[in-house]
């Protein structure tokens, strides 16, 4: 488990104890791309390939249908590096990027506008749910947040099919890190076709939009806020997009119409 401990002092009614907490793991991950750096990221460990396989989907660099590329790692106690090694004569469109990508952002470095993905990106896939469905989704997905439920650190992650089948869950200290290694592990199955619904643990901002988009989910939902850009973009990218799914409520800030059997309770 990524997870360690570490001696702290807590403070409660007047009364100080020394104890050991345990704290999630944060590492550095390096990746190139046919052996040419790309960039730095921060992420829990674990679920690396995943990772970076997902990362070069929501960075535009492959497509959904591949190719794949071959997978080189290396590693010591401080960091882990992994190169992407592409198909002889197959050309990686590669953004820019000039630094290091933080647990907490997952567009840094990029250098202009382009680079972010702000060119629209369609869903292409179709289908309905209810409502009902969309706290099954959270419920399904809490039970297996093993590493929050240890650190209280951990965002999540998790992909569902139509049917509510859970496809895929992972857990980071980032946001955006959690959604890659969702993405990743889907495209490494070859199940991303079945993926319908992507939930998250925490707030939804435009890069999260941007990630479920290229991944063509139908629907993300969030357990918290959405910011201005991240409707917008939902919107534009005909992604149905609900924020603050807390058992019986959720607000629905994009493209409602995949939804049915609406209640009382929700704001459209």
């Amino acid at each position: 488990m990524p997870i360690k401990q570490h001696k702290a002092t807590r403070y409660k009614n007047g009364l100080i104890s020394v104890q050991n907490e345990a704290l999630l793991e944060e590492q550095a991950l390096e990746l190139h791309i046919d052996n040419q750096p790309f960039t730095i990221t921060m992420r829990t460990p674990g679920k690396d390939v995943e990772l970076a396989v997902g990362l070069l989907l929501t960075e535009g660099i492959i497509l959904p249908q591949g190719p794949i590329p071959k997978v080189e790692i290396t590693s010591n106690a401080q960091s882990t590096t992994i190169n992407l090694i592409f198909p002889q004569g197959y050309k990686a469109k590669i953004g820019k990027r000039s630094m290091i990508s933080v647990s907490s952002c997952g567009v840094c470095g990029k250098q202009d506008l382009d680079d972010i993905g702000l060119k629209t990106h369609k869903v292409t896939k179709s289908g309905q749910f209810f409502f009902g469905d969309v706290q099954n989704w959270f419920d399904e997905m809490s039970t297996q947040q093993t590493d929050f439920i240890q650190t209280g650190g951990a965002h999540a992650a998790a992909a569902f099919s139509a049917s509510g089948k859970l496809l895929s869950i992972m857990e980071d200290i980032g946001r955006h890190n959690a959604v890659d290694k969702v993405i990743g592990d889907l495209l490494l199955k070859d199940k991303l076709d079945q993926a319908f619904a992507l939930t998250v643990s925490g707030r939804v901002s435009f890069e999260i939009v941007s990630k479920a988009s290229l991944a063509n989910f139908a629907v993300l939902a969030a357990v918290s806020a959405v910011s201005s850009m991240a409707a917008e973009c939902a919107e534009k990218n005909n992604l149905t997009l609900l924020g603050f799914c807390r058992g019986d409520k959720a607000t629905c800030y994009a493209t409602s119409n995949r939804m049915q059997n609406l209640p009382n309770t929700l704001t459209i």
